[in-house]
């Protein structure tokens, strides 16, 4: 069984009928037993980091997430959800993460030029090493962002880039902690593949 956190931020519906959709039991829930009891872990987000990290640590199931992490059971942070899984995030200000993955969170803004903020839309990926979550995934595979901050000064962990005027992190994973900057279940076959592939570790 996958466990959705759920704290208060996030499409948590989507993703657990794209997972149901695959075939995997998974359930919404912000019950520290429920996480404990669960094969893996999914930390969705939307919105503003500090709103989500203040929830996340207010629920204390920012505490959840390290004593399962620390067992050994595989993480997946999609979208905001990534971010949170960086040291500090620069959105209005510095705001402390789980320290997951080495690294900070900053403005696409300062980065891209002219290009729209916040980047939407679908973007090939590049694939920077072997990763078990891109399994199923081909070099060059479309997947669909929406985010107007990017995870920086994070070169050990990334495992996927996306072009937007510069690099951008697409995704990230460090032992058994992942992080996906795009929208998986927003994604198409691609996204289904890339979920399935995280369900089967």
């Amino acid at each position: 069984m996958v466990a959705i956190i759920d704290y208060g931020v996030g499409n948590l519906f989507s993703l657990r009928s794209s997972l149901s959709f695959i075939g995997v039991d998974a359930v919404v829930t912000g019950d520290p037993d429920v996480i404990a009891a669960s094969d893996k872990i999914i930390l969705p987000g939307v919105g503003a980091f500090e709103d989500a990290a203040n929830k996340l640590r207010q629920s204390g199931l920012d505490k959840v997430i390290y004593e399962e992490v620390e067992k050994g059971k595989k993480l997946l942070g999609i979208c905001l959800g990534m971010q949170m899984l960086f040291e500090e995030s620069h959105e209005y200000g510095v705001h402390k993460g789980l320290g997951l993955i080495k690294g900070k969170v900053l403005p696409l803004a300062d980065v891209v030029g002219d290009l729209k903020v916040p980047h939407i839309g679908w973007n090939s990926l590049s694939l920077k090493k072997e990763s078990k979550l891109y399994k199923y995934v081909n070099q060059g595979d479309f997947v669909y962002f929406v985010h107007s901050f990017y995870g920086a000064e994070c070169s050990e962990s990334i495992s996927a880039i996306a072009e937007y005027g510069v690099e951008v992190t697409a995704s990230v994973e460090r032992d058994n902690v992942y992080g996906t900057q795009f929208h998986p279940e927003k994604s198409g076959e691609v996204g289904l593949s890339i979920l399935r592939a995280f369900c089967e570790m």
